[in-house]
């Protein structure tokens, strides 16, 4: 079947939105990471005031490089470019907290599969409504010696950079990184998957969060509208309200 011009210049615009939504991203990210660690005094004019706030929005910015490389995971980061695509998913993990994308693309791609039950990765049969023991299962799982190691060769290069900065470094890059693990737990895995008295509605075996869109933005980049992802998993992180719309406009007609 013929792709007509209009699908191909849809294309070409969401690829590019994509990129620039990418970019944005992990420019924001960089610049906060080596401000906030290398450039500012903290104990000068009361600046320490602003440091929870400068924690929360990178804790909100490494959530979002995680989401780039999760689209990037499913190849709609960069379609027309796969070298692309995986090389900025591959360099997201990697700064996020030293992890292997290819580790991390297999164990999505075999939660897709498995969404829910024993074989899925990302699932605790045993917990499958404890929030902390299927975190710890969670962490464990991808956390391992590899990501242990990366992480302990960052910290020493930056205690010989810093000296006395260095604790600069895990307000702003250890801290953000733990608590955007947890935010993206809570709200990309442990709500949309975890058993309740709520049925699930097929074989995804996932709901998604009834938020607004900014607050869904806020939350997880739409990465709450988990049912929807499922559904249809090439749908690009920043298209998933529309998505969602579309889908809640036909059901209710």
């Amino acid at each position: 079947m013929s792709v007509s011009t209009s699908d191909k210049a849809r294309s070409h615009t969401d690829g590019m939105t994509g990129l620039f939504l990418a970019a944005l991203i992990i420019a924001a990210w960089l610049t906060v990471h080596i401000t906030a660690i290398f450039f500012v005094n903290w104990t000068e004019n009361g600046l320490w005031l602003a440091a929870p706030f400068v924690i929360l929005l990178q804790c909100w910015l490494s959530v979002g490089m995680f989401i780039v490389a999760h689209d990037s995971m499913h190849g709609t980061l960069a379609p027309q470019v796969p070298a692309l695509n995986r090389a900025i998913g591959r360099f997201c993990v990697f700064v996020y907290a030293g992890f292997s994308y290819e580790k991390l693309h297999e164990n999505h791609h075999a939660h897709h599969r498995n969404a829910g039950t024993p074989d899925d990765p990302d699932f605790d049969p045993d917990h499958s409504s404890s929030f902390w023991p299927w975190y710890y299962k969670f962490f464990r799982h991808y956390f391992g010696w590899r990501e242990f190691g990366i992480l302990t060769i960052a910290v020493v290069i930056y205690l010989v950079i810093l000296r006395e900065r260095f604790p600069t470094m895990l307000v702003f890059w250890a801290l953000p990184a733990i608590l955007s693990s947890l935010q993206l737990f809570y709200f990309g895995t442990y709500r949309p998957h975890r058993i309740d008295e709520q049925p699930f509605a097929d074989q995804h075996r996932a709901r998604s969060n009834d938020f607004s869109p900014f607050m869904s933005l806020m939350t997880c980049f739409h990465f709450g509208y988990h049912h929807e992802h499922h559904d249809a998993p090439w749908v690009p992180w920043w298209k998933l309200p529309a998505h969602r719309r579309a889908i809640l406009s036909s059901t209710a007609d």
